[in-house]
């Protein structure tokens, strides 16, 4: 059977097409899923324009959060059955525990970078490598959940150990910021958001956002807001200069989850800041299986609806990479 997938055959997005592949059977541990959505994020794009240093294979297809069908099952195994609605983890064969690298080679053997991508019709993978998606959300909302909901998840439950009361700073308003909005509300935490547009800022007030403040002067503001107290929990979103920011507003012994690179792959702070509040500085990359697994159970829990800005159809993937570049408001998905 042969099925449509979109490839690049080198790095740059001008090389991106559709094109058609053989479909793999489902063999031994391995699963035959049809695709119903996959959500981007923009490191999708990063990995299309500059290759990220990665070792890809071409045609190499790009994507990695992926809701779909289980089709088919191999012999061996025992996790799913024709008819399983499931979603793809975005570090295949990490279950638990710290990811699969050393000093030397950090851990980054992800899908749609080391492994091929899921923007296809069809993906044929290890029973590792998915999940069961949650009850309460269609298949568009579940192609959320692997890589921005687990990486806000990672941040402010799994490491972080959010608790009711706590004082969170979003940055920005896309789908790992919102997904950190609504986690911490479900937690009770009270949440301070921060936006260059006015209607984004609204938007997340909507959302429940306690404070919606604009990008100047963000730290300080910050700082008034909470009497002096400061952030007990920071999403780092653009790193670069921005870094410097963050240990200014950050609560002594407070935490500052680095998870974006919008300012650059460098960061820049005083060092007094660092010694004399202790922050935590936690670099995020995603998260295991088991935290996604806690993650779905949590949303099938408490009705949460992730925020999806705009839904394509397969043929309108470049308008979809267009749009990450135009900031969106959640998150941006293709529909199969």
């Amino acid at each position: 059977m042969l099925a449509k997938q979109w490839a690049i055959d080198d790095v740059g997005p001008t090389n991106l097409m559709v094109r058609e592949a053989a479909v793999e059977e489902a063999t031994g541990n391995k699963v035959l899923v049809r695709a119903e959505a996959v959500s981007l994020n923009y490191r999708d794009k990063l990995v299309l324009e500059t290759g990220m240093g990665l070792p890809l294979q071409f045609p190499f297809v790009p994507g990695s959060d992926l809701a779909g069908v289980v089709e088919a099952v191999g012999p061996g195994v025992t996790r799913f059955k024709p008819g399983d609605r499931v979603i793809t983890t975005f570090h295949p064969g990490r279950i638990n525990g710290p990811g699969l690298g050393d000093a030397r080679h950090p851990p980054y053997k992800t899908l749609g970078g080391y492994y091929p991508g899921v923007i296809c019709q069809y993906v044929t993978f290890c029973e590792d490598w998915f999940v069961h998606a949650p009850k309460t959300l269609d298949a568009v909302e579940a192609s959320t959940l692997p890589c921005a909901g687990l990486t806000a998840w990672f941040a402010l439950v799994e490491l972080g150990r959010l608790k009711a009361g706590d004082k969170v700073l979003i940055q920005g308003t896309g789908g790992v910021a919102l997904f950190g909005l609504q986690l911490a509300k479900v937690h009770g935490a009270e949440v301070i958001i921060t936006s260059a547009n006015a209607e984004k800022l609204e938007r997340a007030r909507a959302l429940g956002a306690d404070h919606a403040i604009g990008r100047e002067n963000w730290a300080e503001r910050v700082l008034e807001l909470t009497q002096d107290y400061g952030a007990d929990h920071i999403f780092e979103i653009a790193a670069g200069a921005n870094f410097g920011q963050s240990l200014k507003a950050v609560a002594v012994n407070g935490r500052i989850s680095v998870i974006g690179v919008m300012d650059g792959f460098e960061l820049s702070a005083p060092m007094q800041s660092l010694l004399l509040k202790s922050p935590t500085v936690q670099g995020l990359s995603v998260g295991h299986r088991r935290a996604l697994e806690d993650l779905v159970r949590a949303v099938d829990r408490t009705s949460l609806k992730p925020v999806i800005d705009k839904r394509y159809s397969f043929d309108e993937l470049p308008q979809a990479l267009q749009h990450l570049d135009r900031g969106p408001f959640g998150k941006i998905v293709i529909g199969f």
